[in-house]
């Protein structure tokens, strides 16, 4: 479905804390910038603009790095928050392991030296974006090609096993999608797998506790509103239109609209 889709519900009660957060009070810093990309690649078909051609990409990149602004994993991002080392970093996501990451995102993020998180859905290894309804397919990854990235400094992140949407699906599939995925992916990885991303940015008080109680330290959104903290983290859209002056506005009106993160 759309890249910025937005359909954010609410709860009333606290967000599940996530594991090694701060327990005590300190200065909160501006809330993060996390970047959310899906493809790099051929957008000549494009309908839920989820694509950003290489070219585009790596201006984009250059403009960050002309900045002062380094491109890193959210892994990284957070633990440098936590030391107080935060500032210039900003979090690049890639959600639905798309196979041109490999031959078109990473080339670019290691001429830079860049890091990032990719958000794969190892019940879809191999498969394609049949979620979308118009199309085009695009290729995922294989294992193989999640190895591959996760070997180049990829961080590895669940997308859920099958891009479900988690705030419409029953209590059965809300915890398989969060258990389940994880399981895979660190038995894939050999490694423990820390990042969610919920599917479509879709979040609700539900989808938040079944993914601190499986065990996952940090979780991605869009606009999670009310419910921002470690595991509903805000990010902001990155699409093909987004040139110098763009990128400019939005990373500025992302810290001034954003709600700070409590615990980060």
């Amino acid at each position: 479905m759309a890249a910025d889709s937005d359909r954010t519900r609410t709860a009333p009660k606290a967000p599940h804390p996530a594991a090694g957060s701060p327990r005590t009070a300190r200065r909160q810093e501006p809330v993060p910038w996390v970047a959310m990309y899906h493809s790099v690649g051929d957008r000549s078909d494009d309908p839920y603009r989820v694509t950003v051609t290489p070219e585009r990409f790596e201006r984009q990149l250059r403009w960050m790095a002309g900045r002062g602004l380094r491109g890193v994993s959210v892994a990284d991002l957070l633990a440098a928050r936590a030391r107080g080392r935060g500032g210039g970093l900003v979090g690049l996501t890639f959600d639905d392991g798309y196979a041109d990451f490999l031959t078109d995102a990473l080339p670019a993020l290691r001429r830079l030296g860049f890091g990032a998180t990719l958000f794969v859905l190892p019940g879809r290894l191999g498969g394609d974006n049949a979620w979308d309804p118009l199309g085009p397919r695009k290729p995922l990854l294989t294992a193989d090609g999640i190895r591959e990235a996760a070997a180049a400094g990829v961080e590895i992140g669940s997308h859920g096993l099958t891009h479900t949407d988690l705030t419409t699906a029953d209590d059965a599939r809300v915890k398989a999608e969060a258990v389940e995925s994880r399981a895979l992916l660190e038995d894939l990885l050999g490694a423990p797998v820390d990042g969610f991303c919920y599917p479509y940015g879709s979040v609700d008080q539900r989808a938040v506790d079944a993914v601190g109680d499986a065990g996952y330290r940090y979780a991605c959104a869009i606009d999670p509103g009310p419910l921002t903290g470690p595991l509903a983290l805000p990010r902001l859209h990155i699409g093909q239109e987004d040139n110098a002056v763009r990128l400019l506005l939005k990373h500025r009106l992302h810290r001034l609209r954003r709600r700070p993160v409590k615990g980060l």
